[in-house]
């Protein structure tokens, strides 16, 4: 017979405490549904002709708001750009250089990766790689993995602009996600048509009959649509030669010379210069070819001399050219390219948080109550009927038209991240897109290199269709299969589940992603393929085991031994990210200040309830005896948090509760 027992309850007051009291669970609950905004304002009928007027006057103010702070948006990434240039433009153009290493498709991959995180733009990394391709240091065979890495190294900029939405963790979980599904979409479509690249060739044989069946004619003008309207803010403050980081990746020493701070903007030919020359031998006799200069443009004559000289006089005559200086902020300081980069990088920074957050709060603001419900079934609701299957597809075609519009794909994915967080566009739309502005960032590269002439405009071409080829391969594999759409998709959701637990997760997640991991396979791939091999095969082959395990997890347990069917044998560093947390919260200060003060304080409450549970059950194993009976709680008493000393002295936990005049028992 088990002693009469006593239960002490811990009143939890934690959200999830009252979603258990609602009937609902922490799994039961969706942070991704696009949730409906209950309108608490003023209905329209019931408003005066002066509130009605308000009211609009206000909209509309707030609509013009939202159009300004979303164009000092798009600068700042263009500003961002620029920076990233001016740091590392001349390390990214430095490592094209090697031919040997280039050969290694992996390497390529990876050097794709590197340049174009570095310079904060696909497009630059592309010219780069065209440039090569065009003065025969690089042929289209070795280009295709590189323009398969810069589409990776693209996505990092709205991987960045998500970060600003982490003060909320929902908002914070769906922006992530959000930018996050580039980034998966991208590496999927590397690890399988990389490999199918390097076995069949399809993409260089495919662009290659495709060049060939198209009469060329280059010199087009070149097409600007937005940045029409924001260059000229932009070179205000710093203009680049654009010209200089190619100079480099081709081994162009004279062009590589050059500061990539632009010097002169406007160089038009006024007229002639004549200069006289002359030059005085001892030999009567000289050959006179030797200043056959009438090829060159040069005027000469020869002379003989009285003392057995001869002096041959001529003129030189070249263009005279006018120069006008550029003129910007940057444009007569003596700073090194560097710090002029690092200044810039600080101020398009501000620049771009402080418009994201602004923007946020004012569309927060204007897009609420029935605007916003509208607004979302709008954007997120299928077409009726049997036409449903085709929404995605005209999604598709919507991001690809619109990043065309904005010349770049960085800019839409980073303008609609924001949205995600704000939960206005689903996740599921988000994914066409992302992936229309895959497509549409190549249309800009094949409309750009209509403007070259000769063999580049064949190899530019080329280029861009490889490009374009290997975003609709991806395309055509993971997207009207509806259930291959889930890979991409499902590991965003994890990844933004995960980083709304832990935001450090996110800072760790761009540093691996596009730094150590990319650096890393890139130095194992200097070393030669035996070190690639030797060290990446063995991680490769743990990884594909546990998601194999992972899917048997969730899917058909039942087929697992029992000790494979939780991770729980595992030391908790290897399963969880709590110990990494703990020491992050510990020593980085910034991670407590980025909290609300109201959530701060439930989670130090729930910590307090936590470690109390743990105390209690360490109590109960210890000085009671097993009892299995359900006994009556007649004489329950119900201790708050507040009530329980917060110590891990077990003796202070004891004499709380004896007070109480209670036993210990199972939660």
């Amino acid at each position: 017979m088990c002693p009469t027992a006593t239960k002490t309850t811990v009143i939890d007051n934690t959200k999830e405490a009252k979603a258990a009291e609602a009937g609902e669970t922490e799994e039961e609950v969706d942070h991704w549904a696009i949730v409906t905004d209950i309108d608490t304002g003023k209905p329209w009928s019931d408003m005066t002709t002066k509130e009605k007027t308000k009211r609009i006057t206000i909209n509309i103010l707030k609509g013009i708001l939202v159009l300004g702070l979303l164009y000092m948006f798009i600068c700042s990434i263009n500003l961002l750009s620029s920076a990233f240039r001016l740091i590392a433009g001349r390390v990214a153009g430095s490592v094209f250089r090697s031919n040997a290493v280039l050969s290694n498709p992996v390497a390529g991959l990876m050097i794709g990766i590197l340049a174009t995180v570095l310079v904060q733009s696909s497009s630059t990394s592309t010219s780069i790689t065209v440039a090569m391709v065009s003065s025969g240091i690089l042929d289209v065979r070795t280009a295709i993995p590189i323009i398969m890495g810069s589409n990776i190294g693209t996505s990092v900029t709205n991987t960045l602009v998500a970060m600003a939405q982490s003060g909320d963790r929902n908002e914070f979980r769906r922006a992530f996600g959000g930018a996050t599904i580039h980034d998966m979409f991208n590496w999927l479509s590397v690890i399988i048509l990389l490999p199918l690249e390097l076995a069949t060739r399809y993409l260089e044989r495919l662009t290659g009959l495709v060049i060939k069946s198209m009469n060329l004619q280059g010199g087009a003008a070149k097409v600007n649509f937005l940045k029409v309207i924001t260059v000229p803010f932009t070179d205000l403050i710093v203009q680049l030669d654009s010209k200089v980081i190619e100079a480099i990746a081709r081994g162009d020493e004279e062009g590589a010379s050059k500061p990539m701070l632009k010097q002169w903007c406007r160089e038009r030919t006024i007229g002639n210069e004549t200069r006289q020359h002359n030059y005085t031998t001892g030999e009567a006799n000289v050959n006179t070819t030797i200043f056959n200069l009438t090829s060159a443009g040069y005027d000469y004559r020869k002379i003989d001399n009285d003392d057995g000289t001869r002096t041959f006089l001529y003129n030189i005559t070249s263009p005279l050219i006018e120069r006008t200086p550029c003129q910007y902020l940057f444009r007569w300081t003596n700073l090194s390219e560097g710090a002029v980069g690092a200044i810039l990088l600080v101020m398009s920074l501000v620049i771009l948080c402080t418009c994201l957050i602004a923007m946020v709060k004012v569309l927060n603001s204007l897009l609420k109550g029935q605007m916003a419900n509208i607004i979302k079934k709008i954007i997120n609701t299928d077409f009726p009927g049997k036409a449903a299957f085709l929404t995605g597809y005209v999604a598709i075609l919507l991001g690809a038209g619109l990043t065309v519009l904005v010349q770049s794909s960085s800019i839409f994915t980073s303008t609609i991240t924001p949205l995600v967080g704000m939960g206005i566009i689903s996740l599921d739309r988000m994914f066409p897109l992302t992936l229309g502005s895959n497509i549409g960032t190549t249309v800009t590269s094949i409309l750009a290199a209509f403007a070259a002439t000769g063999n580049k405009l064949e190899n530019s071409l080329q280029i861009a269709f490889c490009h374009l080829f290997f975003n609709i391969s991806g395309i055509i594999i993971f997207y009207p299969v509806p259930f291959m759409r889930k890979a991409p998709i499902n590991l965003a959701k994890n990844l933004g589940n995960i980083t709304a637990d832990y935001r450090w997760f996110a800072v760790v997640y761009l540093i691996f992603m596009f730094l150590i991991i990319p650096g890393g396979i890139f130095g194992l791939s200097i070393a030669g393929w035996e070190w690639l091999v030797g060290i990446a095969a063995p991680l490769i082959i743990i990884l594909l085991i546990v998601l194999v395990i992972n899917l048997f997890q969730h899917k058909w347990p039942k087929y697992l031994p029992a000790v494979l069917k939780t991770w729980d044998f595992l030391p908790l560093p290897l399963r969880s990210l709590k110990p990494y947390d703990y020491l992050i919260t510990r020593f980085c200060l910034c991670c407590k200040c980025c909290k609300p003060r109201v959530e701060e304080e439930t989670d130090s409450e729930a910590d307090s309830i936590e470690l109390a549970k743990k105390e209690a059950l360490a109590m109960d194993a210890l000085s009671e005896p097993p009892c299995y009976d359900n006994i009556a709680f007649e004489n329950e008493t119900s201790v708050t948090p507040s009530q329980i000393p917060y110590s891990s002295d077990t003796s202070v936990f004891t004499a709380a509760l004896s007070s109480k005049k209670t036993d210990v028992t199972r939660f």
